[in-house]
């Protein structure tokens, strides 16, 4: 049986050879001439909803066809599954100038002859990093304008088949694809390729890869495209190579261009921020012995006399301050004069990024023929959905034409669903940090009695305290809950989204940007939040402690400070967010398409077709870069939001990025679907996001710099209350702790046991002793610490807004040479159309049209002269 069944599949193979003699590895129709620009596909599944299914599909195909596109099928039987129809749908000429017309296509007039910019000195430097021309640029560049379909001769026309490039006709397909009507359902017009994917009508709908990514096709007319860019950019050996932005652009459009352009900018600009974190880290290590706080809580004679008073109440035991020797050693690489430095740097390098993006998206709108694109045009067409879902119509007073609309009533009914469900969720985000504090709180008294009495933690028990095993499991505990709760509310988002029916593209992106932003924004920061500017700050003092929910006592930090913890929770939530982000973008997709491939393996290469191999391949979908803006924003907030506790946080990101770029440009080459082409001129409202981030990493690094490092507390000692002048830092560790009277304690606070029969002991805060007449309460060393707190504050923010600033001022959005560029192609253009304009004028007047009055020719010359006079 198994052998006649080998048989029969060798005769069913046999004959779809026999039937094609040309590899099913292409591009193009049967024919071998008209190229595939989009490929639909379905499966005949006979269910209930099958017959409406097929009236959609035939009613769909038969309205593509009268708009002009030409389909062809391929029969489920010559699918690899023996399941799957497939439709291929080519545009013609006719199609393609129709609609160039109507998106605003612009088009090659003539090649540039502007001077190409002086070659740089240290270009021979760079050679090793940069990629051959013919990658770089892959065409030449050209003066361009709109698309008119009454100016063709105008236009470098050389082959109609190669003269709009693949991702110029699959946008164009895909514009007819998303307003196609298939019929009328329940009295209301259906129309639209998304809402026949969602009802099953059609499996997918995609663009073709122009080839195989690991070797290029045997077609001579294939531009292989994919094949260069995977061997040039999507490998990691090619790390240190530049990006092919150009070939990039005219593969998958400038959406995604502009995104790899702003990555790889970011990038380069992390390489300066990592060396200045570097040194400013190094500087702390080559320090570490010079430290005069670590070296007096390590000093047996001063840190091991000073008895500490327990961190929990009944359970914990007095203990002596030199057990944290190795953390206060260690939180000295962060905490020390460099960290001062390197945060009022990040304040001004987050300035510089902004500003030199900018002049770099001005480059690229240049180069890109972004300049004049009308993104109003493009973003504020109306959306298929909204199109849909809103019967009512009313006139537009600018095109004086009938459009849908949303009634105001609906759209406050939705907004108010909407809010209250982003306040719900980002009010459980904060239910699950406090959950998480109670965790610190409930747990600590634990870890103190087991690291106590259990002999094999005794080695390492310097190392590892309490509070950082408290910390660190934490840590670990708040970064699960993080990836929890990412997972439903990325859903929950896009729902309510959709359910606010947003009128066009533009809007839907920006409601759900800010959504998905403050929703981040509120998860992965809220604990560092927590960390550096309420945990220690409200503690009380011994006998009167301040209790959470009149239960559990509020956490103290380390005697060292606690810097050190935040460093810990950023460093886990930062790394860990990383590793998974890149498990789940190249891991998981790898897996998938693993297994969706493992029968064609098997099969020879011209009965694998082209569509069929890319149909097995993950969807790139319209939220696909929205959710690699995030993960770089996000990062982008962990290295300037908190930087001041971790200078090496820039070293991490630029690793990450490095990796990031090629993984990014990996899996959308060999694992996704080729995404349908889009353009845009800027990154659109991750800039407001990003200039609002920078702002705000001025005042938290300031904060973090007074209020949770050391080092305010350690200069108002060294100027003003220091006791030997010879050393003015010794002393500062009995200097910045408390006495307490042990008898004092109440019964809720008071150790169990007290071995030694202590009378005293020290925690970290500012007051007078139990003999003072103002038992207890803050001294005036306190209220000196907090006004130089306030004073610092005031003055880092002051001088680091007022160089940004500057900066900003000092540094033009557009570079000069750019804007020469931009006029001198503007007045070329210009001249190129009116001589155009006047040569058919002249056609006109010798052929004796008479309308072609010398009046008008007179006016056209006269209109040229005013062009050259501007």
């Amino acid at each position: 049986q198994q052998s006649g069944r080998r048989y029969n599949l060798f005769l069913k193979r046999r004959l779809r050879i026999d039937k094609r003699h040309q590899s099913k590895d292409s591009i193009f129709f049967r024919d071998g001439v008209r190229r595939i620009d989009f490929v639909l596909s379905y499966v005949d599944d006979l269910n209930k909803e099958w017959e409406k299914k097929l009236e959609r599909r035939k009613e769909f195909e038969s309205n593509l066809q009268k708009a002009g596109l030409e389909l062809e099928t391929e029969d489920k039987k010559e699918s690899e599954d023996g399941k799957i129809y497939f439709v291929k749908i080519h545009a013609p000429w006719e199609v393609l100038i129709t609609y160039a017309e109507v998106l605003n296509i612009k088009v090659p007039i003539r090649e540039n002859d502007i001077p190409s910019m002086v070659e740089n000195p240290l270009d021979c430097m760079l050679a090793p990093f940069r990629l051959p021309e013919k990658v770089m640029h892959p065409e030449p560049d050209y003066f361009t304008a709109p698309f008119s379909k009454d100016k063709q001769e105008l236009y470098l026309i050389n082959d109609e088949s190669t003269f709009f490039s693949p991702s110029m006709r699959n946008r164009i397909v895909n514009y007819i694809l998303t307003r196609c009507p298939y019929g009328t359902e329940e009295g209301k017009k259906k129309f639209g390729i998304k809402r026949l994917l969602n009802n099953g009508t059609y499996s997918a709908a995609y663009p073709l890869h122009d080839c195989q990514y690991w070797k290029k096709a045997n077609d001579p007319n294939c531009d292989n495209e994919r094949y260069t860019l995977y061997m040039e950019w999507a490998r990691f050996l090619r790390f240190y190579k530049e990006q092919p932005l150009d070939l990039i652009r005219k593969y998958y459009g400038e959406k995604i261009g502009i995104y790899f352009a702003w990555l790889g900018f970011y990038t380069e600009m992390l390489f300066l921020a990592a060396v200045v974190g570097l040194i400013c880290f190094l500087y702390g290590l080559f320090t570490m012995d010079e430290n005069m706080s670590s070296k007096e809580i390590c000093d047996p004679a001063i840190g091991g006399e000073i008895i500490m008073c327990p961190l929990c109440d009944r359970e914990c035991e007095y203990w002596r301050l030199n057990t944290t020797c190795e953390s206060s050693e260690y939180s000295h690489l962060f905490d020390n004069v460099a960290t001062l430095f390197f945060a009022i740097f990040m304040g001004i390098w987050v300035t510089l990024f902004l500003e030199f993006w900018k002049r770099r998206q001005a480059r690229l709108k240049y180069e890109w023929d972004l300049v004049d694109f009308e993104e109003e045009q493009q973003q504020l067409q109306l959306r298929p959905e909204y199109e849909a879902k809103c019967t009512q119509k009313k006139k537009n007073p600018v095109t004086q034409e009938m459009e849908p609309y949303l009634p105001i009533t609906s759209q406050a009914v939705r907004f108010c669903i909407s809010g209250t469900t982003v306040l719900f969720w980002v009010s459980l985000i904060i239910a699950s940090m406090i959950a998480v504090i109670v965790y610190r709180l409930a747990v600590y008294a634990a870890f103190a009695s087991l690291m106590e009495n259990t002999q094999t933690l005794q080695p390492i028990s310097g190392l590892l305290t309490p509070q950082l095993a408290t910390s660190v499991t934490a840590s670990c505990l708040n970064f699960v809950i993080i990836m929890i709760l990412n997972f439903f509310y990325e859903r929950i988002a896009i729902w309510i989204t959709d359910m606010e029916i947003p009128r066009t593209h533009m809007e839907y992106e920006n409601r759900l940007t800010m959504k998905m932003f403050l929703f981040q924004f509120v998860n992965y920061y809220s604990s560092c939040f927590y960390v550096a500017f309420f945990k220690g700050k409200f503690v009380g003092y011994p006998g009167a402690y301040t209790y959470m929910f009149n239960r559990w006592r509020n956490e103290e930090c380390d005697p060292a400070g606690c810097l050190i913890e935040l460093t810990t929770q950023l460093t886990i939530v930062m790394a860990g967010k990383q590793i998974w982000g890149n498990i789940q973008e190249a891991i998981v997709p790898w897996i998938c398409n693993w297994w969706g491939r493992r029968k064609a393996r098997n099969n020879p290469e011209n009965l694998y077709s082209r569509w069929e191999q890319d149909h097995d391949l993950q969807t790139f979908g319209p939220l696909g870069l929205f959710y690699e803006y995030l993960e770089m924003v996000i990062q982008f907030g962990f290295i300037t939001l908190f930087v001041a506790s971790f200078p090496l946080a820039p070293l991490l990101a630029l690793m990450n990025n490095i990796l990031e770029i090629r993984v990014d440009s990996w899996k959308l080459t060999t694992q996704f679907r080729r995404p349908v082409a889009a353009k845009a001129h800027s990154i659109g409202v991750w800039q407001e996001i990003l200039n609002g981030m920078a702002i705000l990493s001025v005042v938290t690094n300031a904060f973090i710099v007074a209020f949770t490092s050391d080092m305010i507390p350690r200069l108002v000692y060294y100027y003003a209350y220091f006791e030997n002048e010879d050393s003015p830092m010794s002393g500062y560790i009995n200097n910045s702790l408390s006495v307490f009277q042990i008898s004092d304690f109440p019964e809720r606070n008071k150790p169990k046991l007290n071995p030694e029969n202590l009378v005293i002991c020290r925690y970290r805060d500012y007051r007078y002793p139990p003999d003072h007449e103002r038992k207890y309460l803050h001294s005036m060393q306190f209220w000196h610490i907090l006004a130089a707190k306030l004073a610092f504050i005031i003055i880092m923010e002051h001088v680091v807004f007022i160089v940004k600033f500057f900066v900003a001022w000092m540094i033009p959005d557009v570079p000069a040479d750019v804007k020469a560029k931009i006029k001198r192609e503007k007045y070329l253009t210009q001249k190129i159309l009116h001589e155009y304009e006047l040569e058919k004028l002249k056609e006109r007047l010798c052929q004796g049209d008479k309308r072609a009055t010398e009046k008008e020719f007179i006016a056209t010359e006269g209109r040229m002269e005013l062009s050259r006079a501007m």
